[in-house]
């Protein structure tokens, strides 16, 4: 059924995909690249340190090695596609030993501005071109050392070009992470460019505007991506420290926002050092940037109980994830995973029970694949996910894979004494199409870790018998013994620790699954209950407890 409101998001979409194509036939004009040269500084105010850019290597570190041998050899053009993003943020300058010789990366630059001083489609990617141009300028000692007048000037100019790029493209940009990056690169240009000390101010006022609009009263992207907090509080960080090197007055309102950010971190740190996997987050570890935090003197320590709609529940080394939160507004819900009162569960180094994370680096197929219900360690009815998502090829260009509807999540619970910590909450998105209200409430034993859980179906309306499943993803490389009577599953974790999975209303099944929060599709293993309501209430009690 087409609605006016379906009718008004499409005319945004076209709006936005012709303004995206319009744009690209202006910047590859000539135009528009005479347009981008203004003056050319001669020098730095000051030179940051590019030690501050290591939560920016992570992943790379594993993907490429830049060996002497390597920057001696240097071929823009020779990378494969899914290294070239990589080898154009120039990040793996980091990575390269500084007893190089300084003429061998004078000509890799050289080469760069050869080929790529114009606006090129991808290589001028806004993230892309920001951390290129930070990167080069934290990495100007390696680069400028020896270099003669002409090397210099092209250097300088080129970097003014892309500043100036992202500078006239700013206030266009959706994409969260476009947009962050691209607002460090113009703080920090105006901090080392004393030409363009007005790009600081600019850079400052878009810092608030982004803060303002991004997160919720405890500091948490609104969006509900957990990793998205991790890359947001890096660049903060990274913003922050630039200004005290550059002896400026340091933002109350960024002062701020680190702080939440940092608490709302420290509240989802676990023994396994690993990100939740809920709407949107891979299995990024959280070990590396803590020890960054800690070489900065940065020292949080406060925790919540709750973070972005997330019930978290911690006692000595076992944490319990409990998602009670509803989905973002469409426009923000492009990472959005369906799978309410889903959870993880984690105990020592192991993650036991998580959902399966998300495939968007993949394959689109992928990604919509990850987003399912059944997908998380959830509830589902009939194999149909809570929500849909929008199969308009036109959204999808525009805004990425949307949802179209919503639901509400409503009586949350915590309830905590000497011996139980219970989290519980209801939802209500089968309840037009099949009737019934999903509840879930989760014990867990302080004294000896285990919890018991159980699923409520709660009939409301109409007269359904459905199916319903309940399952539970586990963390790849835990092996599985069913019992011979159907009613438990030995688990046997990565750490060696063993885990009893029981239930005694119904038969448990093991299934094959998939893995996606390590932006590969890896084979995996899923504890499913299956069943049917019968016309009537249903109450599904599980139990997960260490083996004795």
């Amino acid at each position: 059924m087409i609605t006016l409101n379906s009718i008004y998001i499409y005319f945004l979409a076209t709006k936005k995909i012709f303004k995206r194509s319009f744009k690209e036939f202006f910047f590859s004009s000539n135009y528009y690249n005479k347009f981008l040269d203004t003056e050319v500084p001669s020098s730095f105010v000051f030179n940051p340190n590019p030690y501050l850019l290591s939560p920016f290597l992570n992943h790379m570190e594993t993907l490429i090695k830049i060996s002497n041998e390597d920057v001696r050899n240097f071929r823009i053009n020779l990378f494969k596609n899914n290294e070239k993003k990589i080898i154009h943020n120039f990040l793996w300058l980091n990575l390269i030993d500084r007893k190089n010789k300084n003429e061998t990366i004078q000509k890799i630059i050289k080469e760069w501005i050869s080929k790529y001083s114009k606006y090129t489609k991808g290589i001028w990617d806004e993230r892309l071109t920001s951390l290129r141009i930070v990167s080069w300028i934290s990495n100007a000692d390696l680069i400028l050392n020896s270099s003669d007048k002409d090397f210099n000037k092209s250097f300088y100019k080129n970097i003014i070009r892309q500043i100036n790029f992202i500078k006239n493209n700013i206030n266009n940009l959706s994409d969260e992470n476009k947009k962050v990056s691209s607002i460090s690169l113009l703080v920090l240009s105006g901090l080392v460019f004393k030409e363009y000390y007005i790009n600081y101010s600019l850079g400052l006022k878009e810092l608030k505007k982004f803060i303002d609009n991004n997160f919720d009263d405890n500091g948490f992207p609104i969006n509900r991506n957990f990793e998205k907090l991790l890359t947001f509080v890096q660049y903060f960080i990274l913003i922050k420290e630039w200004i005290k090197s550059a002896q400026e007055t340091v933002p109350e309102y960024l002062e701020d926002i680190i702080e939440k950010n940092l608490i709302c971190l420290n509240s989802l740190n676990n023994p396994s050092k690993k990100l939740p996997l809920f709407n949107g987050c891979t299995d990024r570890s959280l070990d590396n940037f803590f020890t960054y935090l800690e070489k900065l003197n940065y020292s949080p320590k406060k925790s919540l109980k709750s973070v972005g709609q997330v019930q978290i529940v911690k006692n000595k080394k076992t944490t319990l994830f409990f998602d009670s939160g509803e989905p973002p507004n469409y426009r923000l819900s492009k990472d959005y995973q369906s799978g309410p009162l889903s959870f993880e569960y984690s105990s020592d180094k192991d993650k036991i029970i998580t959902n399966c994370g998300y495939g968007r680096k993949i394959s689109n197929k992928i990604q919509i694949l990850s987003k399912f219900t059944s997908g998380q360690s959830t509830l589902c009815i009939d194999d149909t996910s809570v929500v849909k998502f929008k199969k308009s090829n036109l959204i999808n260009k525009a805004y990425g894979s949307t949802i179209s509807n919503s639901f509400k999540i409503f009586d949350v619970e915590r309830k905590e004494d000497k011996i139980n910590i219970e989290v519980s909450a209801t939802h209500n998105a089968y309840l037009e199409k099949f009737g019934y209200l999903h509840k879930r409430k989760i014990n867990f034993c302080k004294k000896n870790n285990d919890i018991d859980g159980s699923d409520y179906l709660i009939k409301k309306s109409g007269s359904s018998d459905v199916k319903f499943s309940i399952r539970f993803h586990l963390y790849p490389g835990i092996n599985t013994i069913k019992t011979l009577s159907g009613r438990s599953i030995l688990l046997r974790t990565n750490e060696n620790k063993s885990w009893v999975f029981s239930s005694e209303e119904l038969t448990i099944d093991l299934e094959k699954s998939l893995f996606f929060g390590k932006n590969k599709a890896l084979s995996n293993k899923c504890i499913v209950i299956y069943g049917k309501t019968m016309d009537r209430d249903v109450n599904i009690n599980w139990k997960l407890k260490k083996a004795s």
